[in-house]
């Protein structure tokens, strides 16, 4: 292969951790900066600020599976509902090493997946009927491949890490700017360092949101490396991506609490943007024709 699936999934898994580390940098210049606010007495906002945020994050890592599934009207079903389905995941997940998740279908025309669970042992791979409908055996591998993948990868611990960081880091700044703006200053404060603290209040929720979907991209495009390793065929993946980018429906569960869960995101535009949940269909396309020896298309 033109380029290593193993160098991908090293590169992506860096990336992850540079960018987790950007946040927890970010949550300490929001602590400094409303903490110069308030004359330096808004330290006891952090401790108040990671509890509401880890209660409500945990809670929703904890109870994933459920939730996502809710929220999309998927169905889990049996070996006898689906058995095709059933041989497939089962063949991905011995390659993988990891326990056999729940398979649950989403009635929903557009063709999508998306996996969903705490852990391995909790785990659910979702396939909507559109996407059973329009891909052979070997796609619907690929993408049964890329679901395991963010099982195995603990993606949704990783997610829900950066959405704590995200979310401690809109609540300080939110938090810190209101009492500020009522608080009374020291005349011999520094306007210079207030200057700045307004700064990072105001431009640090900005920077979480844009590292949040930049992990989000990362954890995608590890998926698809990884993928690769299970199956060592990147042509299944490939062609399940193309049909993706052929078709132009979006899901009709398309919350922005679950965008980041499907293979697809529905709520993505055809242009790049920095917030965008994914990778672009054609560069995640691309990368695989490298994997596989083949010239790009469309650029």
């Amino acid at each position: 292969m033109a380029v290593s699936f193993r160098a991908e999934q090293s590169a992506n898994k860096r990336k992850t951790w540079l960018l987790l580390g950007l946040m927890f940098v970010a949550v300490i210049a929001v602590v400094w900066a409303a903490g110069t606010l308030l004359n330096f007495g808004a330290y006891w906002l952090v401790p108040m600020a990671v509890g509401i945020s880890l209660i409500g994050v945990w809670t929703s890592y904890w109870k994933s599976d459920s939730l996502v599934l809710a929220m999309t009207h998927a169905k889990v079903v049996s070996h006898e509902d689906a058995p095709q389905l059933y041989n497939i995941v089962e063949e991905v997940t011995m390659a993988a090493g990891l326990p056999m998740p729940k398979v649950a279908i989403v009635d929903d025309p557009a063709p999508n997946a998306f996996a969903t669970g705490r852990d391995p042992e909790h785990a659910v791979i979702a396939f909507t009927t559109g996407i059973l409908r329009v891909m052979d055996r070997e796609q619907l591998q690929g993408i049964a491949a890329h679901e395991m993948a963010h099982v195995g990868n603990r993606d949704t611990l990783v997610m829900a890490v950066a959405a704590t960081t995200a979310g401690l880091l809109a609540v300080i700044a939110d938090v810190g700017a209101r009492m500020a703006f009522f608080s009374r200053r020291d005349q011999n404060s520094n306007p210079f360092a207030i200057v700045i603290s307004l700064v990072i209040l105001i431009l640090a929720p900005i920077a979480a949101l844009l590292i949040r979907a930049s992990i989000s991209r990362k954890r995608e495009a590890l998926a698809d490396a990884t993928a690769i390793e299970f199956t060592r065929n990147p042509s299944g993946l490939r062609r399940a991506l193309e049909t993706l980018a052929a078709d132009s429906t979006v899901v009709q569960q398309r919350s922005t609490a679950v965008a980041h869960v499907w293979i697809e995101s529905p709520l993505d535009g055809k242009s790049k943007s920095m917030f965008d949940t994914h990778p672009p269909l054609s560069d995640r396309i691309n990368l695989l024709r490298e994997m596989e020896g083949l010239p790009p298309v469309g650029q």
